[in-house]
């Protein structure tokens, strides 16, 4: 029974015609009625997300405690530091706004409730992607981009047409590697079930570590974000551009313009994952 289900839930979620309509209607559905239930506790809402936006600011606190003792960190200075963080909180904000719930995906693997999703005639993944839609989230955006906006002011950027172009061009490719990212995760928690912990450190562990300078981390470290898990495409090398900076691994100049095309890749590589994880579940046995 449960084998049939799991099957039935992979031919919905995989049905060549009308699934990437379906898909996003599904998730404006379900997104949408989290957020009325949201908004029906307005001063909730406001509290919640003071306190998302307050907890990420913390992480720039850091950064400007350490430089209250250094004049610059791997090299960079306060503002191009700034850069990497903003463009990488935001491109993560908007990722986690978007799809952050398929975290959750474990403990429904693990209680069974994925299979009420399995049952439904929308695709899995619009679904679990829009489960507990959380708008406080936005807080983690804003903070991202004030970050940001300081650190455009402060730096003295030569601005050319191609880095105005490239900075929208960063945060949307960024946030869709994340998202990328976030998807392969749930895939590998079908196999692992109990494995969120490892999903958020290449999530919002990839997060953190992108707010810091290439320069500071060990080679194999920054060849493996560059080549194996392509976090580098979200902020360094883009960031190298802006800054006029050496790009990381001496890679070439037109590497900074292949965000979207990384993005493109991660999100087809991570669909074939969660293609394969959810034609392999079958049901908790209960």
């Amino acid at each position: 029974m449960a084998e049939t289900v799991g099957k039935r839930g992979a031919a919905v979620g995989t049905e060549p015609r009308g699934r990437v309509v379906e898909g996003l209607r599904t998730y404006r559905l379900i997104a949408a009625m989290w957020i009325r239930s949201t908004m029906a506790y307005r001063t909730s809402f406001a509290l919640t997300t003071f306190g998302n936006f307050a907890m990420t600011a913390l992480d720039f606190v850091a950064i400007l405690l350490m430089f209250s003792r250094v004049d610059a960190l791997g090299g960079w200075s306060l503002g191009e530091v700034a850069l990497l963080y903003g463009l990488s909180g935001v491109s993560f904000g908007l990722a986690d706004l978007a799809i952050g719930s398929m975290d959750r995906l474990g403990r429904r693997v693990r209680d069974g409730t994925l299979d009420t999703l399995l049952v439904r005639p929308a695709p899995v993944l619009a679904q679990v992607a829009a489960d507990r839609f959380a708008l406080r989230r936005l807080g983690r955006v804003v903070q991202g981009l004030l970050v940001l906006g300081y650190a455009l002011v402060v730096l003295d950027v030569d601005w050319t047409a191609a880095k105005l172009l490239l900075m929208p061009v960063m945060l949307l490719g960024g946030a869709g590697i994340f998202a990328a990212v976030f998807v392969a995760a749930g895939a590998f928690q079908f196999v692992a079930q109990d494995a969120s912990e490892v999903a958020n450190a290449f999530t919002y562990g990839g997060t953190t570590m992108l707010q810091y300078p290439p320069t500071v981390f060990a080679l194999d470290l920054v060849r493996g974000v560059t080549f194996l898990v392509p976090l580098a495409f979200v902020n360094w090398l883009p960031a190298s551009f802006v800054l006029d900076r050496p790009y990381p691994l001496d890679l070439p100049g037109w590497t900074a313009f292949t965000t979207p095309l990384v993005a493109v890749a991660c999100g087809a590589l991570a669909g074939l994952a969660w293609r394969a994880g959810l034609r392999s579940y079958r049901s908790t046995g209960s």
